[in-house]
């Protein structure tokens, strides 16, 4: 099978996840099980498509043209790969904590959630796979529109509002910035095609280059910078493994990712150096940083402590790419992956909580980590990667974002990520000290029974911790296999 099938398979397959669940409606059993066969096939060929393909850069042939150069179509390279195998692999363990949720919680529209889910995951993959701005438009908003209904999935008044935060600061965004940005390139350049060194640096001036910076940064409102951040937290009405999924699988990985890949393939990491167009964008990431870690610090709910988390989290992928330097650049990518698995781990155990106690605010958790202590250990883990702890994935992210700093002469965006991890040792280590060392009159009814999330709550946490992990001693042949992006 050619490389070019298998790249169609890969986002072909999921669709068919979308219709089984719908044609399995009626069986519940069935059609989980269906849908996690769905998962484990997208991430098989997904692995496929990397080992055969390596980190080579290739290209596939157009799938549908509308005009010349404005074509859907697909190519494979390092950075697109990375994100696609997050991605399906993530989708495995959220389906199989999203089963346990669901049914522990005698969730209704199940079919609906899971059938979504999986149209999410597939336009994730032609996300990773486009080959020009235009494809990836297409893909970003189809994102978009599929978890609209995984938002407003409880269809109560506060779900409802939620989901309209969501999808119209989303759509705005893409109308107002990201698509005008995308025709004043088409029209100048007269291409959209990633390519490696940039396509605009002959065109645009380094006035206009800061400009189209600017365009793409506030309409790609996935990203979720300042002041564009408050679709993110109004999110957080969906249930856990929706939460799972706008945090570490797709959504918003999928901003800084088309964040990424733009300025890498469209601006040419030289180009940003060069003219310094994306300096005023590191000021802002670094202001978004502390401001979202501060919000994060003062909410007492779980969820929306870890919702400005990731505000903040994902401001440091921003970062990496404005410093336009090559470590700063190697640090965002590798924190896409880092972040992943620490930010999911977190999701799920709150989610775990919430089904095991139905507690959802951090002052009464306390002392809920002897009750439930694999849940807070699985906690802890993905607590110190967000920080960035060694022997952990997410401290060699922050490593390389600091010596990307360094190289662009900020010394004082170090002492800003320096300050952010000890605000994140501040508002998530603080969950676990409840959790296992303090003492509530309250829950003294809990504390007297060992009581775990159901199994299907708990595993994946724990996998995921564990990957977490691994990722420190798995950072080298990441970068390997990143090398061609970087240099």
């Amino acid at each position: 099978m050619s490389l070019a099938l298998l790249t169609y398979t890969a986002i072909v397959i999921p669709l068919i996840g979308f219709l089984l669940n719908y044609v399995f409606s009626g069986r519940p059993n069935i059609r989980d099980t269906s849908t996690l066969i769905i998962a484990f096939l997208t991430f098989f060929t997904v692995s496929i498509i990397t080992f055969i393909n390596g980190n080579n850069y290739t290209e596939l042939p157009i799938i549908f043209s509308v005009v010349s150069g404005l074509e859907i179509r697909l190519h494979l390279e390092p950075l697109g790969l990375i994100f696609a195998l997050i991605a399906s692999g993530l989708w495995i363990l959220t389906h199989i904590y999203g089963i346990g949720y669901m049914r522990a919680n005698a969730e209704k529209n199940q079919t609906r959630f899971f059938a979504f889910f999986c149209l999410a995951i597939s336009s994730t993959l032609g996300i990773a796979f486009s080959a020009n701005l235009f494809s990836l438009f297409v893909f970003y908003e189809i994102l978009t529109l599929s978890t609209f209904p995984l938002v407003a999935h409880k269809a109560s008044a506060e779900a409802i509002k939620g989901a309209r935060v969501y999808l119209g600061i989303l759509v705005s965004t893409s109308i107002v910035f990201f698509l005008p940005a995308i025709i004043w390139i088409f029209s100048v350049v007269g291409t959209l095609d990633f390519t490696n060194g940039g396509i605009i640096r002959n065109d645009f001036t380094p006035l206009s280059t800061m400009y189209l910076l600017i365009l793409f940064a506030f309409g790609i409102g996935k990203a979720a910078i300042f002041p564009i951040h408050p679709w993110l937290p109004s999110a957080m009405v969906a249930p856990t493994p929706v939460s799972a999924l706008l945090h570490a699988v797709a959504v918003v990985k999928a901003g800084v990712f088309s964040v990424l890949k733009i300025g890498i393939y469209i601006f040419g990491i030289e180009h940003l150096s060069n003219t310094s167009s994306s300096l005023w964008l590191v000021w802002l990431a670094a202001f978004t940083i502390l401001f979202a870690s501060m919000v994060a610090i003062s909410k007492d709910n779980l969820k929306s402590r870890l919702a400005y988390s990731t505000v903040s989290q994902l401001s440091y992928i921003i970062l990496g790419l404005a410093l336009a330097t090559t470590a700063g650049v190697l640090g965002a990518a590798l924190h896409i992956v880092m972040h992943a698995f620490g930010k999911i781990t977190l999701f799920m155990t709150a989610g775990s909580i919430y089904v095991t106690t139905k507690k959802t605010e951090i002052s009464d958790m306390i002392g809920l980590g002897r009750v439930m202590p694999f849940t807070f250990f699985a906690f802890f883990i993905g607590s110190l990667s967000i920080i960035g702890i060694p022997l952990l994935g997410g401290a060699w992210s922050k490593w390389y974002l600091m010596e990307g700093a360094f190289d662009a002469n900020l010394l004082v965006i170090i002492i800003v990520l320096l300050i952010s991890s000890l605000m994140n040792v501040y508002y998530l280590l603080a969950i676990v000290g409840r959790g296992f060392f303090l003492n509530s009159s309250s829950n003294q009814g809990l504390m007297r029974v060992f009581n775990e999330a159901p199994i299907l709550c708990l595993i994946p946490p724990l996998i995921t911790a564990a990957v977490s992990i691994m990722l420190f001693f798995l950072a080298g042949p990441i970068m390997d296999f990143l090398q061609p992006v970087i240099y």
